[in-house]
C-alpha cells in the first residue's frame, strides 16, 4: 500500500529530473487565466443552481410525489447536506490525487445524478477553490478573484430557479435536472482542457493511501455530520416523539466526538490543528450562523410568496432576480475592502445583512406591496453572502499552510452548505410544532423565519465578539 498511484503525481523534483516544461502552474496569459477563473467559478454557479432546482419548483415536485408539506424542507436540506458533508473529504482527495482530476470527476458525478435522479437532488460537485488559492498569487487580485467566486452564488441560484420554474410550469420539471446534467458535462470537458495540472507536494511514502486520506477521520466525520443533520431534519417530519430521532442525534454527537479525538492522532488530519485557531474559528462561527439563516430565508421566501401570496414559482424567481446584481455589487465592494479594513469589520457587516434580511422576511405583512419588505430583503441578503464567503475563504487561505489548502477550501464549503441544511432542519422543526397540525400554515412559516432571525442574531453576536478580540489584539500590537 505504500507504493500506489498517488506517488505518480508530478513534483518539482520529477520535472527537473526529466528536464520537461509541461503546462504546470499558473496560466501563462491573462486570457487563459480569465478562462480558468470562469471555469472554476462554474462549480459555485452550478452548485447554487442545483440548490434552486430543489426550492423554486418544489410545490410542483411535491404534488407529483404526493408528499406532505412537512416533508418539503427535505428536498433542499438533503441537497445541501450531501454537498456540505462529502465535500469535507474531497479536499484531501484532491491533495492526494490532484485537484484537476477531482474537479472533472465531481462535475461528471454531478451530471450523472442530475440525469438519473431527476426526482431528488442529492449530488455533490467538487468545487476547486483550492486552485484559486494556489495559482492566483497573494495580493489584491487574489482577493478580487475570491470575491468573483462568491459573486456567482446569487446568480447561480437565480439561473437555476428561473429555468427550473419555467420548465416545471411549461413543460416537465425533470427537464431542469437533465439540462443541468448536460451543463455539468460541458464544464467537466472545459475543466479538463483549461485547468492546469498542479505540482503536488510529495507526501510521506511510508503511509498507506488510507492514512493519507485520513480514512478513519473521513468515516467518523461524515457519519457524525450525516446523523446529526438527519435527526434535525427528520424531526421536522416525524417530531422528537419518535425514539430514533433523538437516538440518532446522540449517536451522531458521540461519533463526531470520536472524530475530533482521532484527528489529534493522525499525520494528515481532515481538520488541521490550525483550522480552529485564531481568527479562523471566529470566521467559521460567523459563516455557520449566517449561512444557516440564509437557507431559512430563501426557502421560506418562496414558501410565503407561493403558498400564502399565491405567486407562481416563476414569478417569485422574478422577484428574487435582483439578488444577482446586488450580490455582484457586494462582491466588488468586498474585493476593494479586503486588505484595507480588518476582516472582522467585513464579517460584522455581513452578519448585519443576514439579520436585516431575515427580520424583514419574518415581519412581512401578508398582502403587502412587493416593493416593501420583499424587495428590500432581496437586495440586502446577498451582501451577507458575498461579504462573508470571500473574506472567510481568503482568511483560511492565508492562515493555513500550503499542504492544507485543499482541506481549507473544503472546510469553508462544508460549513456553508452543511449550515444551510442544518438551519432548514431547525426551522422545519419549529414550523412543525407551531403550525397547529398544519391548520395554521402562516403561523408555522412565521415561527420558522423567527428561528432564522435567531440564527442570524447568533452570527451577529459572534461577529461582535470577533470585532472586540481583533480590536484588543491591534491595541496590544501597537503598544
Amino acid at each position: 500500500m505504500a507504493e500506489d498511484s498517488s506517488l505518480s503525481r508530478p513534483t518539482s523534483l520529477d520535472i527537473e529530473a526529466k528536464n520537461e516544461t509541461p503546462d504546470y502552474g499558473p496560466p501563462k496569459t491573462p486570457l487563459r487565466e480569465a478562462i480558468f477563473v470562469i471555469v472554476v467559478c462554474a462549480a459555485q454557479l452550478m452548485t447554487q443552481a442545483g440548490l434552486a432546482l430543489s426550492i423554486a419548483p418544489l410545490q410542483i415536485i411535491s404534488s407529483s410525489f404526493d408528499t406532505t408539506p412537512r416533508e418539503l424542507t427535505w428536498g433542499s436540506a438533503a441537497y445541501s447536506l450531501t454537498v456540505g458533508t462529502f465535500i469535507f473529504v474531497s479536499g484531501r482527495l484532491g491533495d492526494v490525487y490532484g485537484h484537476k482530476l477531482l474537479f472533472v470527476i465531481g462535475f461528471l458525478w454531478f451530471a450523472l445524478w442530475s440525469l438519473l435522479g431527476g426526482y431528488r437532488p442529492c449530488t455533490s460537485s467538487s468545487k476547486c477553490r483550492c486552485y484559486l488559492r494556489k495559482i492566483i498569487p497573494p495580493g489584491r487580485r487574489k482577493g478580487m478573484v475570491f470575491c468573483l467566486f462568491g459573486a456567482v452564488a446569487p446568480g447561480g441560484f437565480t439561473l437555476g430557479a428561473t429555468f427550473s420554474s419555467l420548465l416545471a410550469e411549461r413543460l416537465w420539471w425533470p427537464w431542469g435536472y437533465w439540462i443541468l446534467a448536460i451543463a455539468c458535462v460541458m464544464f467537466a470537458i472545459l475543466g479538463y482542457y483549461v485547468i492546469p495540472t498542479m505540482i503536488q507536494e510529495p507526501l510521506r511514502p511510508d503511509l498507506s493511501t488510507f492514512d493519507r486520506l485520513d480514512g478513519w477521520g473521513a468515516i467518523t466525520g461524515v457519519s457524525g455530520l450525516i446523523l446529526i443533520n438527519f435527526a434535525w431534519n427528520q424531526a421536522a417530519v416525524v417530531g422528537w416523539e419518535a425514539p430514533y430521532t433523538y437516538a440518532l442525534l446522540i449517536v451522531g454527537i458521540l461519533i463526531l466526538g470520536l472524530f475530533l479525538f482521532l484527528e489529534g492522532k493522525t499525520a494528515y488530519p481532515l481538520l488541521p490543528r490550525t483550522a480552529l485557531k485564531g481568527e479562523v474559528g471566529w470566521v467559521l462561527g460567523c459563516i455557520a450562523a449566517g449561512w444557516s439563516s440564509f437557507g431559512v430565508l430563501v426557502f421560506y421566501y418562496y414558501q410565503i410568496l407561493e403558498n400564502i401570496e399565491g405567486n407562481s414559482g416563476l414569478l417569485v424567481t422574478a422577484k428574487w432576480a435582483g439578488a444577482s446584481a446586488s450580490g455582484a455589487c457586494a462582491a466588488v465592494v468586498t474585493g476593494l475592502l479586503l486588505g484595507r479594513i480588518p476582516a472582522s469589520i467585513i464579517m460584522f457587516i455581513a452578519m448585519l445583512a443576514f439579520a436585516a434580511g431575515q427580520a424583514l422576511l419574518a415581519s412581512i405583512p401578508i398582502g403587502q406591496i412587493y416593493w416593501a419588505n420583499a424587495f428590500v430583503l432581496m437586495l440586502v441578503t446577498p451582501w451577507g453572502m458575498d461579504m462573508s464567503f470571500p473574506s472567510g475563504s481568503l482568511i483560511l487561505s492565508n492562515s493555513m499552510p500550503q499542504k492544507d489548502q485543499g482541506v481549507a477550501g473544503s472546510l469553508v464549503n462544508t460549513v456553508v452548505n452543511y449550515s444551510i441544511s442544518l438551519g432548514l432542519g431547525f426551522a422545519g422543526t419549529v414550523e412543525r410544532y407551531v403550525n397547529d397540525d398544519n391548520k395554521d400554515v402562516l403561523k408555522g412559516y412565521r415561527g420558522a423565519t423567527y428561528m432564522g432571525v435567531g440564527l442570524a442574531g447568533v452570527g451577529t453576536l459572534i461577529a461582535s465578539c470577533f470585532l472586540v478580540v481583533t480590536w484588543k489584539s491591534s491595541r496590544k500590537g501597537s503598544a
